[in-house]
């Protein structure tokens, strides 16, 4: 089977293609970043290169993407013309090409400003039926971009699913203060409660995206780690993560204790992969329970396609402030 991989030089890309060559597919890789896993370099804003890319194709992975840690370096537009406009592009070539599937890589940071209660509130539990509230340019152009999928299934019958990945990316996080107050493995292991993903498990959802497209249409699924918590949790988890932590994980205490480590003192919000989990039969393995029998059996906690992808960064350039630039609020 002939599929496209978009953004194939980058973290999921790489993986994707790794995965479906070794599932023996024929894999056409578009990237602007040349490696041995991109085939064609190109922009997905380049019409005519797209429309080389989809030809043959049966299904289509949509992962290029400019990120959050580029609001500071590219303009708005830069945004809008890779986000949208190169969604845009993929989306016209693929109905041309009577594609199968297509699955668009989109991001829990369309929820933006609905993922914050109000103080004094309970946690959030943040399912597809949350309305999102994009709190900046990234999170805008990709809300954007997943109304074009639907808008392409509905007018012109494209299977189409969208995937609000949580984070899987092994580089620092790009909040300042998070790194100068947490450990970089206490801080990812802590998210698996709420808002991580192993890059592994990000594959597998998209595998079974693209199986399941003819026969759903068009839905939306959030990918993320499947949170022990509940509903019920939720009050209590806003002022005191660690207790109610303990209820479903009793072992992470020793074995934070040993690393001197911590967990939260209060979580805000809980991704919820239900859906995903039954209507995809998407069947995720890396969970908070997971990583902390990894961690007390001494493993490496990623999977073997996270350590093999490896950590590839977001600039090329170094900055004052760390791996992250500062973000301006006056691009255009």
């Amino acid at each position: 089977m002939r599929v496209l991989v978009t953004g194939s030089s980058g973290h999921l890309g790489e993986a994707l293609v790794r995965t479906l060559r070794d599932l023996g597919h024929e894999v056409v890789g578009l990237d602007i970043v040349e490696s041995r896993f991109t085939t064609s370099v190109g922009s997905v804003t380049d019409r005519p290169c797209v429309s080389r890319c989809t030809t043959g194709a049966q299904i289509v992975f949509h992962a290029a993407t400019l990120h959050k840690p580029h609001v500071a370096t590219h303009t708005r537009q830069d945004f809008v013309d890779v986000n949208i406009t190169g969604t845009l592009n993929l989306l016209e070539e693929s109905v041309a090409a009577g594609v199968d599937s297509f699955v668009y890589t989109s991001t829990t940071s369309v929820f933006g400003d609905a993922l914050v209660p109000p103080a004094g509130s309970p946690a959030a539990w943040v399912t597809e039926d949350v309305t999102p509230i994009p709190k900046n340019i990234y999170g805008v152009t990709k809300a954007a971009a997943e109304d074009l999928c639907q808008l392409f299934h509905r007018n012109q019958g494209l299977a189409c699913i969208v995937l609000r990945t949580s984070r899987f990316f092994p580089e620092e996080d790009d909040n300042k203060a998070v790194r100068q107050a947490w450990a970089d493995g206490n801080i990812k292991a802590n998210e698996y409660l709420f808002r991580r993903v192993d890059l592994e498990d990000v594959v597998s959802a998209h595998l079974r995206a693209a199986e399941r497209a003819p026969a759903i249409g068009f839905r939306r699924f959030i990918v993320g780690a499947t949170t022990p918590f509940s509903p019920r949790d939720l009050p209590d988890l806003r002022t005191d993560a660690p207790a109610v932590t303990r209820r479903y994980v009793p072992g992470y205490e020793a074995e934070y204790a040993r690393r001197e480590w911590r967990m939260l003192p209060g979580i805000d919000r809980v991704y919820v992969n239900e859906r995903a989990r039954n209507e995809l039969g998407w069947r995720p393995r890396y969970d908070f329970r997971f990583i902390v029998d990894r961690l007390i059996a001494g493993q490496d906690v990623r999977s073997p396609l996270a350590r093999l992808v490896g950590p590839k960064g977001y600039h090329a350039e170094v900055f004052d402030e760390g791996p992250y630039p500062v973000e301006s609020g006056h691009r255009n």
